[in-house]
């Protein structure tokens, strides 16, 4: 299959530019701020695996530093998608979750994605559109929900 992986990482590029503003500017008609959306996915990612989410979760689930991931979080709070305790296992840490505004803040993201996706292969014929979709859900769950034993490809 050549030229699949030079046109796998061509998309990414494209899209990592892309996506995110025009999600937060897509999701409900009016700016938000492009962290938020970050922010949001990750905590939902990570909770996903976890009872407590942790700023390091965060930090490691965008691939950035604790500091910047920290700063990114205290504008969510700040915007009411997440709420910030302490953590019940160890006090020097905070609990992230999301608030029922952050809650439908992802659920809105989400839907966006999904409109977004279906109207790039609406021209597609059904068949191949699901196939497409059962490929891009298989390599996300192999690679980032469910990485090979001893593999560090987790987002």
């Amino acid at each position: 299959m050549p030229g699949a992986g030079a046109a796998l990482f061509r998309l990414v590029r494209f899209w990592t530019r892309r996506w995110a503003p025009g999600v937060a500017s897509g999701i409900r008609g009016h700016d938000e701020n492009v962290q938020n959306v970050y922010v949001v996915e990750a905590i939902a990612s990570a909770g996903d695996a976890r009872s407590e989410v942790t700023v390091a979760d965060i930090a490691h689930q965008i691939g950035i530093d604790r500091s910047v991931a920290s700063r990114m979080i205290a504008v969510a709070v700040g915007a009411g998608y997440v709420r910030r305790e302490t953590s019940g296992s160890d006090a020097r840490r905070a609990n992230l979750a999301l608030t029922p505004s952050g809650e439908q803040f992802l659920a809105d993201s989400h839907a966006y994605q999904q409109r977004t996706f279906e109207s790039l292969v609406a021209h597609w014929p059904a068949d191949d559109r699901r196939r497409f979709a059962g490929y891009l859900r298989r390599l996300a769950k192999e690679v980032i929900d469910e990485p090979p034993v001893g593999s560090t490809n987790r987002s």
